[in-house]
């Protein structure tokens, strides 16, 4: 019963959309649901971690660790986002620790089980890795963006705006 509701999650999610049916039975077949409470640590930066995320429902936050100021949020992710991609690509210690902001639902999928998926259907591993990349992608923009916003000048304290010359 767990794996159909797992595959009719899975139908719904921008990450797994356009999967096939099979595809979505095979990826439903190595998940499996988890709920973490407000505050929960769902994986903690350096540590080995096994499972892959995919949010149903609530957010989380991303946070690094930084010398002497702790654990520093990054970044917000909410329902359809990815969680814990260092896990399926074989990355080592994951990279930074996700906590639940508030309850959150996830699709926990064995990263073990996914990339021996992958190795065995190398389509439905182009599919899982063309996602992934997509995810990273966008996760990529967010972190830029964000560190403009950190680092933005005030326009009309900006040299080039206030019509002053390089010489």
């Amino acid at each position: 019963m767990e794996i159909q509701q797992l595959q009719e999650h899975l139908q719904q999610l921008r990450f797994t959309s356009g999967l096939s049916a099979e595809e979505l039975q095979q990826l439903a077949a190595i998940s499996r649901f988890q709920v973490y409470a407000h505050n929960a640590t769902i994986f903690t930066e350096g540590t080995a971690h096994r499972d892959l995320y995919i949010i149903l429902s609530g957010r989380v936050e991303i946070c690094m660790t930084i010398p002497a100021r702790g654990c520093l949020p990054v970044l917000t992710l909410e329902e359809g986002d990815l969680v814990g991609w260092s896990s399926f690509l074989k990355q080592g210690e994951m990279t930074a620790t996700v906590v639940a902001v508030e309850e959150t639902r996830l699709i926990a999928i064995d990263a073990d089980d996914l990339a021996a998926l992958c190795d065995e259907d190398h389509d439905i591993g182009y599919q899982m890795m063309r996602r992934v990349a997509l995810a990273l992608s966008q996760r990529l923009v967010a972190s830029r963006l964000q560190v403009l916003d950190l680092y933005a000048v005030a326009e009309e304290a900006h040299p080039l705006k206030q019509g002053g010359t390089n010489e």
